[in-house]
This record gives structure tokens, C-alpha cells and sequence, in this order.
């Protein structure tokens, strides 16, 4: 790369390529993101373009066809586009910021598709057209309203409606009862550790704020590292690709935020009784009168196949995503209906993006979160001036409790959304606040939280030092002690009259430190023998009705697993006091004798490996074996009785450092540039396995300023 030192407007780079941009004003800093972003991950890009509009089966073939579908008939790209337009409306700046960084975009996509080789593997070309303002949007081309699309179709599982129809199959089969048994966060949610130490427990009296948020790991990866820097702001943080600013964990030098996933409900799914007339299609609504619901129909194209219809309905409610007039593929009379806050007001948030990079305090930072929509967090920051919160951030509708189990019939009165929720506060407690996506402040808004196993183990372990440094952080999103554990072991506990091999593992396991490090062989077994006992109970006849669900959209069928859902709630099973006439130690020595019987011959890490998405499942990495579990801070998820592998983990840590912001630490699971090949696509993956953690750079003077022949 030919560079020259600093002293201009553009782009540098540090030592781990991470972009540092420095503008003359703030749209000229969203359209350098744009760009820069586009260089650096064009692929990630078009990749996630695609998904929101629906489009990404017509290159990436039949594998993609279910999130098409569900993405087609839940209207993401309209409501994205209706976002853009009453931002727009109430805020034109706002809505220029988001404009600009599209700007950059287009400017980027084509030089960085040339750039990647998946372009060419997939055959998808990018070429943007002289002219933006063309009717059709052709390929490579990015719209105003593409950035909400990207966010809407990030977020619009983290509040998991689909875990709606799981408690609703459960409490019909098994009474209601069950989805307390199995309330604890699913397969499709996302979460994340977050701990604010105030002043008075640091060593230089000024607070720090850590933590990693924890979703599918991705590559590229789902957070960029940035530096975003004009006369107006200059702010460090973790970017989501495709969004400009930086919503979810910055710091200004003054102020620094975090967030975690508040765990909130705020998604309702109604079931829908349609009729088709002449004129088209007809809902029955709470008043016992048939309303015109709108249609249309849409056709998904898929590489190498026909192109596949799809029937777009909304009724008042929301848009259909499951079944029709004529029901579910498999004959079931349902339709359901999906009502979710930005359909409903055209509002996503967007316009605190620019009031968080021109935060100066937490009262500033907390004024842009006022603002917020989508997704509901819990929000941790702190400032210069002594100064904390911990709040949550939000909307979140005020209805009947009835939508928190599952669907309610849209027929019948008293299913209406009747207001807003306020937003609860919390303090911190001995000068620490930590949120792990338990029943925290967010409680009295959702159904189903984490166990309490991380947030009260990084309490207790912030709870051994009296004063804390920034790089002390790194022991705490390590830490792979298992709290969970606790229920199964009990269990082994308890058993008599086991064979030579079966009480020799037993007393094995009762002995082992229960922490999920990769080198452990006891850490190995242990994950056997639970995964061995999640696949008896859920081949148990008490819960054979649980094995066949309705034909629902492929898409969300993951919630509805039998397996996954015994293998995340295994500890409320074994600690439930009856559990549908179930012998659970005959069980649990079953599971054991089994293991035993052929044990497990190496470590946690060889079976517990790294298993990120890529769009494109033909490239692969030799990927390592990790420490960690489900329960673990360091939160590297298995999923108990079918796989050991991770595909959800921390997807970035970070440590900001209110005494001093270039103290600040961060890290990703790959790197900065989406491109394979490129000195900084994986460069800092072995330092992310290892705990260790980027020093954050401010100063310009060590940074690399790309020429424009470069860039």
C-alpha cells in the first residue's frame, strides 16, 4: 500500500488495519464511512443488502430461499423504506447523515468487489450506475432507506417471536406449566455480558465499562472497528456494516456507552382468520367485521432453480409470515400475522445515530436514547464527570399478557396495543453494574431471560478486587466457569450401585473444577454424558407431542427444536420437582453408563471448534477448538445434545477507559477487512482466542493515511 504520513481529511489506518477517518464535517465522516466500509467488506455488504430485500437465494442458492420468504412477507424492505421517510420528515439532518453514508457506499462497492474473490465465485457483479436516481435498482445499487433494511433484518429475531409458538405447542401439549420449565433465552437469541465499574472501584478513579456482546459469529465479522473524527466529534467504536455511526458501544473521550440485549417482548403474533372475496383478500377484526387486507404477489429468484411465488399479505395487525387464506403448507386452518414496533410507527431510531457521536455526557447519551426504538437494550455509560446510567432503551408495547405465551386470536376484542411502555432505570450496586441479559431493569418487559450464571459470576468476580484497571477485563470475559453444571452433577451425585466404569467417570466428573476450558478431558466428558441425557429426554414419550409441529415458514423452525430446547433448559428439567412422570435418574445413569462405556478420548477444544456463518458455505478454515460454554461469561455456545460446535459467541470485546480513552482495549473474532487473503481478515483471531485484546489508538501521529490511488 502506498501511504504517506498524516496530515489530511481521509482515511488511515493503524497497525491492525482497523480505519481511522477524519472529515471536515459529520455527513462528509458518514459518506468516508460508506466508503471505506465498502472497501473493506463489499462482500458483507451486498451479502446483507440482499438479505433484506429478500434477494439473496437469486446467488446464493436454495440454502437462502426460507429467509427470503420470511423476509418477503414481513415487509422488511417497506418498512425500511417507510422508516427513511418519516425520519426524513421530523429529521433532516438525520436522515442526510444516513443518505451520505450511502453515498460512500456506492462510491466503494465497486472498487471493493474487485477486491474479493466471492464476487466471482457467485457470480454476482456489482455495478453502480452513474445516474442514483433511476426508477429499478439494479445490482450493487444501495437506497436512502437500505441502511434501516440492513438493521431491520439484523434485529427482527432478537426479541424472538418465534419462541411465542414454541410456548404456545408446549403449554397445548403439556399445560402451561411447561413454559415456565423451559423459559430461558433460545437458539435464535442474541445476548451479550456488560459490567460499569464506577470510579470509586478503579484504579485511576474514573470508570470503565467492558464487556462482549455475544451473536452468530460471522465472517466478516458483525462489528468494525472504527474511529469516526471531525471538528464537531471524535469518536471511537464498534459500527454495525451497512448502519453509519456507531449505535451500540462507543466513546466520545468523555462519555463512553454499552449495550446488552434487554430480553424484551415487543413482537406479537396474531392468528388471523382470512377469507378471499373477488376483490381480493379479507380479514375478520376484533369488531366481527371482515376488513380488505392488502395483497400481492412477489416472486423470489434462486440460482439455478424456477423462481419461487411467494403471496404478500397484510392485515391491521401486520404482515402474514405463516399460511394464508388456505393455511399452512401442511393443511393446518392458520394464518398469523406479525405486529412489530417500526411497522406500526415508522421508526427505528435512526435519529440518535448522530446525538450519540455528539455525546459529551451520560445525560447526552442518555437524551439520544430517548430516541430509541429498535432492538430494546439495556443501555450502561459513563462520563468524565462522574456521571454513570443504566437504563433501558426502547419501545415496547402495553397490551394484555395474553400475547407473551403466544399467538391471540385477532377476531377478538382486547388484543390491542394501547401505548408505550416507560423505560426502567436501575443504579448500580457497590459501585458496579453488570447485566448478562437476566431479570434485571428489563424484567417487568419480557417473558424469557437469561439464567443468572454469567451476570452473577462476573459479579462475584468483580467482587474479589477492591479497585480495578482496564487491563484487568480480559480475566472476566474469559472466564469459562460453568455454574450450570450444578443440577446434572447432583444428579450423578445421587446415584448408587453404578458399574467399575461408570463410577470411576462419576467421580471423575464430581471432582472436576467445572470450568469448559478447551484442554480439559474432564470438560469433554461432562458435555458427553449432558448431551448424552439431552437426547434420552427428548426421545422420551412425555414429550413425543412435542416432536411434530405445524408446517410453519422454514425460517423459524429453530425455536420449535425439541432437542434445543431440553438441551438450553436442561437445568430447569433436572431441577423441577416432577417432570411428566419422567425417571430422570434412570436417566441420567443411562447417560452416564453410556459415556462410560466409550468415553470421550480428547479435550473440550477438539470437539467444542469454531463454526462461524459464511454466506458462502464452500469457503472454510481450518477453525480452532474454544474454551467456554452456553453458561459461561465466556459465553461460546454448544448446544447440548446436537452439536458442540459454537456458531454464537462474543462477536467483539471491548474495554473503555473513562481516565484515559487511548487505554481503552478491543477485539474482533477475525479482523477489520472482510477480505479473504488480506493481512488483517484474520489477524486478530488469535488474539480473541486467547483473551487478549487491541490497544485502542486516538493518536493520528501512529496512524497511516491511505492515498486516494489506494483508496
Amino acid at each position: 500500500m502506498t501511504t504517506e504520513r498524516f496530515g489530511a481529511q481521509g482515511i488511515y489506518r493503524d497497525a491492525w488495519g482497523i480505519p481511522h477517518l477524519r472529515a471536515g464535517g459529520a455527513r462528509e465522516l458518514a459518506r468516508l464511512q460508506g466508503r471505506v466500509t465498502a472497501l473493506d467488506r463489499a462482500w458483507q455488504l451486498e451479502v446483507e443488502r440482499h438479505r433484506a430485500q429478500g434477494t439473496s437465494a437469486s446467488f446464493l442458492g436454495s440454502d437462502a430461499l426460507a429467509w427470503d420468504l420470511l423476509a418477503r412477507r414481513a415487509r422488511l424492505a417497506d418498512t425500511a423504506r417507510r422508516c427513511f421517510d418519516a425520519l426524513a420528515a421530523r429529521d433532516p439532518e438525520s436522515a442526510d447523515f444516513v443518505r451520505a453514508y450511502v453515498d460512500g457506499v456506492n462510491e466503494g462497492l465497486t472498487e471493493g468487489a474487485r477486491r474479493t474473490p466471492e464476487f466471482d465465485g457467485t457470480g454476482l457483479s456489482v455495478t453502480v450506475p452513474a445516474s442514483l436516481d433511476q426508477g429499478s435498482a439494479p445490482v450493487g445499487r444501495w437506497e436512502p432507506w437500505t441502511p434501516f433494511a440492513v438493521w431491520l433484518s439484523t434485529h427482527v429475531l432478537f426479541a424472538g417471536f418465534p419462541a411465542k409458538l414454541w410456548r404456545a405447542h408446549a403449554a397445548r401439549h403439556l399445560g402451561p406449566e411447561a413454559v415456565g420449565l423451559f423459559a430461558t433465552d433460545g437458539p435464535g437469541t442474541s445476548g451479550s455480558n456488560g459490567w460499569l465499574v464506577s470510579g470509586e472501584r478503579t484504579v485511576t478513579g474514573q470508570a470503565v465499562i467492558a464487556g462482549d456482546p455475544h451473536r452468530w459469529i460471522e465472517d466478516p465479522g458483525v462489528y468494525q472497528q472504527i474511529h469516526l473524527s471531525c471538528p464537531e466529534f471524535d469518536v471511537i467504536g464498534l459500527a454495525v456494516p451497512g448502519v453509519p455511526g456507531i449505535a451500540h458501544f462507543g466513546h466520545t473521550g468523555t462519555v463512553a456507552w454499552a449495550i446488552t440485549n434487554a430480553m424484551a417482548d415487543y413482537q406479537d403474533l396474531y392468528e388471523e382468520r382470512l377469507r378471499r372475496t373477488g376483490a381480493g383478500v379479507e380479514a375478520l377484526g376484533p369488531d366481527g367485521v371482515w376488513h380488505r387486507a392488502t395483497r400481492h404477489t412477489e416472486y423470489v429468484e434462486v440460482r439455478g432453480e424456477e423462481k419461487v411465488p411467494v403471496e404478500v399479505i397484510e392485515t391491521d395487525r401486520g404482515p402474514v409470515i405463516a399460511g394464508g387464506p388456505e393455511g399452512l403448507d401442511d393443511g393446518t386452518p392458520l394464518a398469523l400475522s406479525l405486529r412489530y414496533p417500526p411497522r406500526v410507527t415508522a421508526d427505528l431510531g435512526f435519529g440518535a445515530l448522530l446525538p450519540l457521536l455528539r455525546a459529551r455526557t451520560v445525560a447526552d447519551v442518555d437524551r439520544a436514547f430517548d430516541q430509541w426504538a429498535e432492538p430494546v437494550n439495556v443501555v450502561q455509560a459513563a462520563d468524565t464527570e462522574g456521571g454513570t446510567l443504566h437504563r433501558v432503551a426502547g419501545r415496547v408495547p402495553e397490551r394484555s399478557t395474553a400475547h407473551r405465551l403466544g399467538p391471540v386470536p385477532a377476531w377478538e376484542p382486547g388484543h390491542e396495543w394501547t401505548g408505550w411502555h416507560t423505560m426502567p432505570r436501575a443504579g448500580l450496586t457497590d459501585g458496579v453494574a453488570v447485566m448478562a441479559n437476566q431479570r434485571g431493569p428489563a424484567a417487568p418487559l419480557g417473558v424469557e431471560f437469561a439464567p443468572p450464571h454469567r451476570a452473577d459470576r462476573i459479579a462475584a468476580l468483580l467482587a474479589e478486587k477492591e479497585r480495578w484497571a482496564p487491563g484487568d477485563m480480559s480475566a472476566i470475559h474469559m472466564d469459562a466457569h460453568l455454574a450450570s453444571a450444578a443440577p446434572l452433577l447432583d444428579r450423578l451425585a445421587a446415584l448408587d450401585g453404578l458399574g467399575p466404569e461408570a463410577e470411576r467417570l462419576r467421580e471423575r466428573l464430581l471432582r472436576w473444577d467445572r470450568h469448559m476450558d478447551a484442554d480439559s478431558a474432564d470438560a469433554a466428558a461432562f458435555a458427553a454424558v449432558r448431551g448424552a441425557l439431552v437426547r434420552r429426554l427428548a426421545a422420551h414419550p412425555a414429550f413425543a407431542p412435542l416432536r411434530e409441529v405445524p408446517a410453519y415458514p422454514e425460517a423459524l423452525l429453530p425455536w420449535l427444536n425439541l432437542t434445543v430446547r431440553i438441551g438450553y433448559a436442561l437445568e430447569h428439567l433436572l431441577r423441577a420437582e416432577e417432570l411428566y412422570g419422567i425417571d430422570r435418574p434412570a436417566l441420567v445413569r443411562e447417560a452416564l453408563e453410556e459415556i462410560a462405556a466409550q468415553p470421550p478420548q480428547g479435550t473440550w477444544g477438539d470437539t467444542h471448534r469454531l463454526a462461524p456463518w459464511r454466506a458462502l458455505s464452500s469457503t472454510s478454515y481450518d477453525e480452532p477448538g474454544l474454551s467456554g460454554d452456553h453458561d459461561c461469561v465466556l459465553c461460546t455456545s454448544a448446544v447440548p445434545g446436537l452439536t458442540d460446535l459454537a456458531a454464537r459467541g462474543p462477536a467483539a470485546r471491548y474495554v473503555w477507559d473513562l481516565a484515559r480513552r487511548e487505554n481503552s482495549l478491543w477485539v474482533v473474532p477475525f479482523g477489520a477487512c472482510g477480505v479473504p487473503g488480506s493481512p488483517h481478515h484474520r489477524d486478530q483471531l488469535p488474539l480473541w482466542l486467547g483473551g487478549e485484546l487491541v490497544p485502542v489508538v486516538t493518536d493520528w501521529d501512529r496512524l497511516v493515511k491511505e492515498k486516494e490511488s489506494d483508496v
